[in-house]
């Protein structure tokens, strides 16, 4: 075996591991293994950089920026306000969500489309003692199943589409995709409205009567507080609403249940377990209690008590509290941490943060103005505005991006001219600033795509792509070419589940080429299965952000996934299958 071939081998199984494993961040995995292959003379240092200067990458990042800059506009936010009614029976509002957000998806990135409406979703289930549990993986579906109508609807597709380009296959159009895209569109919602409520439990321990999430928050009596040799009893800290006293942290023993007549002492933990509002109370100087010090703040500071989710792509991801300059950066304070359904204690500035991760802030005053421009979480509970921006510049930032699509779509201007200009217009309208352009890209994911290209190059150089391809043909021939189309969406798919999909999409676009190519057929079905497998996942919260990111708020664990969305994967590959082999005429 030629020793190029071991070496993409070795930093492919690297890359499978270290990603599933999440040993490091993906751009520092992916940055590692593309180091190997050039050291390793596979590709050259000019065909590792040369995907930076791809077109789709481009398109990628004016897209982000518009739909960023379009979500954290008041219209958005009223405009989904003012759909949901607090009148709306369950259904309805489900229904609602399904269609608004499916729709909706196709034309903007279903990414910052979830952010948005998340809050809303989260407080119209409060107010209606509604089961959260029902409605985000559902919101997160719907978004994927909306994303995958066009090419612009996830990065996923687009993605998958520069990597076809980049190898010598014509692009795809916008509505390429449109063909499988929207019969899945209804096909998932009408699985989602009739099937999904009967899959989906209500989580358990998750939230209170109240609708409130709970946390487990730790105390300090420090000196001269009026709690000071009382017992708990005495103290009233056994009649505080939403708020029950798990345990006493003392200096030689912990004390568990705290028993009403325990003594309490300086420098004693106490370790609280309540609801988001209840919890609120306890940086109250009347109570006599203190934060940690990494959670405490200026009385004339404090403003709130939010909810965030770290995001994927989120900067504090492996660091601890402790390390973390969270109170200068933001002016807020980290009071509780919630896990895969868990409230976790303990000595949570030793804690390094994960993804999906909830967090319960002590906001400052100017908390929300300062997490406008940064891509480090997702709110749950948002108390104002992020934006200033008008509601004519926000409509006519609406009008411009449909319009760019248009142009598009009837080959009038290409894609990356539109979305520049209209990139341009909103810098010299005042709609955004220069300056909180950084702060609306995902440099994560242009790093994973550029580095993408250069892996994908890397497989074709080696022949390890035209070797899979032939593997795979081989084996699926006795099922023909339906099963060969099926085989490509369900590897890509499991791949998927378990890295990434810009990461899974990397490495199959090349061996689907190469699948193509050795079979005589067109390659655009080969792409846009690629595509489908990567962008439809449902059976993890890993393998799409939009899953992450609903993961937290709404106490899943991995089981919530793979139960309802596995029968989703199913159906989704076997209608992307027959659709595309009917419409390309292949069988």
């Amino acid at each position: 075996m030629d020793s190029s071939v071991i070496l993409v081998l070795a930093v492919l199984g690297f890359l499978i591991v270290f990603l599933y494993k999440e040993y490091l961040r993906p751009t520092v995995t992916f940055a590692l293994a593309i180091l190997v292959l050039v050291i390793g003379g596979v590709i050259s240092p000019a065909e590792a950089l040369h995907g930076f200067a791809n077109e789709q990458l481009a398109v990628i990042v004016l897209l982000l920026i518009l739909s960023n800059t379009l979500g954290r506009t008041p219209f958005m936010e009223k405009l989904l306000a003012g759909f949901f009614k607090r009148s709306d029976t369950p259904k309805r509002f489900f229904s609602k969500m399904l269609a608004s957000v499916g729709v909706s998806s196709a034309l903007l990135n279903n990414t910052p489309l979830v952010a948005l409406t998340m809050p809303v979703v989260y407080k119209w289930t409060q107010e209606k003692k509604e089961p959260i549990s029902h409605y985000l993986i559902p919101l997160s579906f719907i978004s994927i199943l909306g994303g995958c109508v066009t090419l612009i609807g996830t990065s996923t597709n687009l993605i998958a589409n520069g990597l076809a380009i980049e190898y010598g296959a014509p692009s795809l159009g916008i509505f390429d995709f449109a063909y499988v895209g929207i019969p899945m569109l209804f096909i998932g919602g009408a699985y989602l409205i009739f099937i999904g409520p009967r899959l989906l439990k209500d989580k358990e321990g998750i939230a209170t009567d109240e609708g409130q999430r709970e946390y487990c928050v730790e105390t300090i009596i420090k000196e001269g507080s009026p709690l000071i040799g009382k017992t708990v009893e005495e103290a009233g800290l056994r009649n505080l609403k939403g708020l029950f006293l798990v345990q006493i942290i003392k200096k030689n023993r912990i004390v568990r249940p705290a028993p009403p007549d325990a003594r309490l002492d300086l420098k004693d933990k106490l370790i609280f377990v309540g609801d988001t509002k209840s919890i609120a109370e306890l940086s109250r100087p009347k109570i006599g209690l203190s934060l940690p010090n990494r959670s405490r703040m200026p009385i004339t500071e404090m403003e709130s008590v939010i909810e965030v989710v770290v995001s994927p792509n989120s900067s504090l991801i492996g660091n601890s509290l402790r390390d973390t300059d969270f109170r200068s950066l933001y002016n807020g304070a980290i009071m509780a941490i919630h896990r895969n359904g868990e409230q976790l204690e303990g000595k949570l500035g030793e804690v390094s943060l994960q993804a999906g991760d909830m967090l319960l802030i002590l906001a400052g005053r100017d908390f929300m103005n300062r997490i406008r421009n940064t891509t480090d979480f997702f709110l749950v509970s948002q108390v104002q505005e992020l934006s200033n921006t008008r509601r004519s510049r926000a409509v006519l930032l609406l009008m411009g991006l449909i319009a760019a699509i248009l142009l598009a779509v009837f080959d009038l201007v290409p894609l990356f001219t539109s979305v520049a200009v209209l990139v341009l217009i909103t810098i010299v309208t005042g709609i955004q600033k220069i300056g909180d352009l950084r702060s609306k890209v995902d440099f994560d994911l242009i790093l994973i795509i550029a580095m993408g290209l250069a892996l994908g190059k890397a497989m074709i150089n080696s022949g390890v792509a035209e070797a899979f391809a032939n593997r795979l043909t081989d084996s699926l021939a006795p099922l023909g070419i339906y099963g060969l189309l099926a085989g490509f969406f369900l590897v890509t798919n499991l791949l998927t589940a378990f890295m990434t999909s810009k990461a899974a999409v990397a490495i199959l676009i090349p061996v689907a080429l190469s699948a193509a190519a050795g079979a005589g057929l067109d390659p655009a079905p080969f792409i846009l299965m690629v595509a489908y497998g990567g962008a439809a996942s449902f059976i993890t919260p890993i393998g799409y952000q939009t899953n992450l990111m609903v993961y937290g708020p709404g106490g899943y664990d991995f089981k919530d996934y793979f139960r309802i969305g596995f029968p989703l994967t199913l159906i989704y590959g076997a209608v992307a299958t027959v659709v595309l082999v009917k419409v390309y005429g292949l069988g």
